[in-house]
């Protein structure tokens, strides 16, 4: 490439450091995609003829397939994806190879790369979390008027339902999906015709390269085009952020999967056994999805990092760009489809689940609230029935049981109705609240939503 300035081969060692087809070559359909697009606009601009277009489509299109059916030779002396396409396309056709690179840089060309990976990786993102959203949906109406503990610091707090504590999920991956679809819009301009950093003398029409490519525009500085990594940092932030909902996820499947909660039972496919002990059933895939999501964090740390102090444009510190991007989009894919898969065969565990909600302490707040309605005050409710709740510990029998005219005469004989599990889930019929109509009201929306 720069044997013109350089009278001595680049070290072995060097070589070896700075190459980075061995990761980068999965820009090759988006490398290729893009040169095609920059080729026809050298034609459009009489840079090549119509002829040497054509040997440059055909020779591109030829080396995607021979790459996609693992024939292609990759050579680290050539250091990146661009440069091995460069020249097979060059040895395949001749000079009008060789006019190719005319009018950019390797600088904007990654800049494009990049940003199509990203794009058709948020796409199939989306379309992997909506899956998921789906499966979870069915179970959420299988169970919803499966009744169970909520939790709070991880202690029993008030009764809700499975089909609702499910539909949680199906929040949060809802606005993942749009925090992607966000990213999206804003990396969807194209930079190449910037050139290295300053654009350059030969003028291609950078719109209809853009048009062909399917971006939204082109962007409006050269210096920034190049530089520009945001567009990566919050697309990994956005995996970030969608693992650790996974992973929270993950983890209250590990507690509901254990002997001590009892809740729900994974499959044999989707767990794993000791090789010591042979009662065990392991969640693995629970935990090694809580596990990655550390590898995801880690991803956009390491970027930010090296993005921190770098001048404008170009450093070579641009190239670690790339496995961070590539780990978490291969990693977040293949937790997304795992889960999906695990989640359509969970079962849970009604009986558990019922006789775990039947804890007549987990509906201490609707005491407080039938006082509240009687005229107290929330806070001296909240007192007399921290009161009964510490008497009835005292006498070592349950809240329902204890005469509760002991502690007050607010309480009057219709208190003790306030422990019918059902009508307690009944009352919380507000919007957003665990009723057992409000949860299959939504999941008749979101079952629109998600058609």
């Amino acid at each position: 490439m720069w044997k013109g300035r350089f009278t001595h081969q680049t070290a072995d060692l060097v070589q070896r450091y700075g190459e980075s087809v061995s990761y980068d070559w999965r820009l090759f359909p988006h490398d290729i995609a893009g040169s095609i697009a920059h080729a026809r606009a050298q034609m459009n601009a009489s840079l090549l003829t119509e002829e040497e277009f054509a040997q440059i489509e055909s020779g591109l299109r030829e080396i995607q397939r021979e790459i996609e059916a693992g024939e292609f030779e990759f050579s680290s002396e050539l250091e990146d994806i661009h440069m091995n396409i460069e020249a097979a396309l060059t040895r395949k056709i001749g000079e009008a190879g060789s006019k190719l690179h005319t009018a950019r840089s390797r600088n904007d060309q990654v800049a494009t790369d990049t940003r199509l990976y990203c794009r058709s990786a948020i796409d199939a993102i989306v379309s992997l979390s909506t899956g998921l959203q789906k499966t979870l949906l069915k179970q959420s109406e299988k169970h919803a008027a499966t009744i169970l503990p909520g939790y709070t610091h991880l202690q029993r707090g008030q009764p809700v339902t499975a089909g609702h504590h499910l539909l949680a999920y199906v929040e949060m991956l809802e606005r993942d999906k749009q925090r992607l679809t966000d990213c999206r819009k804003r990396l969807n301009v194209c930079p190449l015709g910037s050139g290295a950093l300053a654009g350059s003398t030969i003028n291609l029409d950078r719109n209809a390269i853009a048009h062909e490519l399917g971006f939204d525009g082109v962007t409006t500085n050269s210096m920034d085009a190049i530089a520009d990594r945001d567009y990566i940092a919050e697309f990994l932030f956005v995996l970030s952020l969608l693992g650790a909902h996974l992973s929270r996820f993950s983890e209250d499947l590990i507690l509901w999967c254990s002997t001590e909660f009892g809740f729900a039972t994974l499959s044999d496919r989707h767990t794993t056994g000791s090789s010591l002990m042979p009662q065990k059933k392991n969640p693995d895939v629970c935990e090694l999805t809580r596990g990655k999501t550390g590898r995801l964090v880690g991803n956009l740390v390491a970027l930010l990092t090296a993005l921190k102090g770098l001048p404008l444009t170009y450093n070579r510190d641009l190239q670690e760009d790339k496995e961070p991007l590539f780990d978490s989009v291969e990693t977040l894919t293949l937790a997304l489809e795992v889960n999906a898969e695990m989640v359509s065969s969970m079962d849970l565990q009604i009986e558990n689940c019922r006789e775990a909600a039947q804890d007549p302490l987990l509906l201490a707040t609707d005491l407080a609230d039938y006082l509240v309605r009687k005229g107290v005050p929330f806070r001296n409710a909240h007192e007399l029935v921290g009161k009964a709740v510490a008497s009835a510990e005292e006498k070592n029998t349950t809240l329902d049981a204890l005469d509760l005219s002991l502690i007050s005469d607010q309480f009057g004989n219709d208190a003790g109705g306030v422990f019918d599990l059902e009508r307690a889930l009944r009352a919380r019929s507000n919007q957003g609240s665990p009723s057992i109509e409000n949860v299959l009201g939504e999941i008749q929306r979101w079952k629109a939503d998600l058609a």
